[in-house]
């Protein structure tokens, strides 16, 4: 199994994901791009989820399905090289029910590869990372496949240092398979832009916290 491997800092409980917070890297080493693969040319930003105002809703919570796996590698590019897939990267902010945003917020992403399966073995497509200092986070990825049952997205978990995780899913907004799905939410769907290279989709998480 592969594990995430911290510097020996002070010591802090360990959160569900086996990675502890008060020795967690550097946010912006978390957001660099990854050696040995090309660098896409996305716009900077695609538009914002939503303005956000003082007091808003938490994000949604739903179900982490049955095929989370802790201990995933810390990374920003999941991209494998043999895909043929459309390039996605998904980036946005996490931030409080203030608006304020979270710094070292862990964001873990896991999704369903071009051939509708996942990877329960190993790790692809699979990864996760921590925010910079303005709550920013920034994924590579691809687009998953359909599979029985369910639309076309994405899971994740998102936890503030020392508080508690946020397991929710993420959408495409104009899949059809959306209206066959019975867990999708339109406030989980992402804003999606269309870049050189693939798709850029934009979330902004917040948590329910002040």
């Amino acid at each position: 199994m592969v594990s995430v491997i911290m510097p020996k800092e002070k010591t802090c409980p360990p959160i569900r994901h086996g990675v502890k917070f008060c020795a967690a890297p550097s946010p912006r080493a978390a957001l660099g791009s990854q050696s040995g693969n090309p660098a896409l040319t996305f716009a900077q930003s695609a538009a914002p989820t939503a303005q956000c105002h003082d007091a808003d809703e938490a994000t949604i919570r739903q179900t982490q399905g049955p095929y989370f796996k802790p201990s995933s590698p810390q990374r920003a590019d999941l991209v494998e090289p043999e895909t043929k897939a459309r390039l996605v990267e998904i980036n946005g902010q996490v931030l409080t029910r203030s608006c304020r945003p979270v710094e070292r917020a862990l964001v873990d992403l896991w999704h369903a590869d071009d051939r509708r399966e996942y990877d329960n073995a190993g790790f692809r497509y699979r990864g996760h990372l921590f925010t910079d200092g303005e709550g920013r986070y920034r994924f590579r990825t691809i687009q998953p496949a359909l599979y029985p049952g369910r639309t076309r997205h994405y899971h994740i978990k998102v936890q503030a240092p020392e508080r508690p995780v946020l397991t929710t899913q993420l959408y495409f907004p104009d899949e059809p398979a959306n209206r066959r799905d019975g867990l999708f939410r339109r406030d989980l769907a992402m804003r999606i832009t269309e870049a050189p290279d693939g798709l850029a989709a934009r979330f902004d998480f917040v948590l329910d916290m002040r």
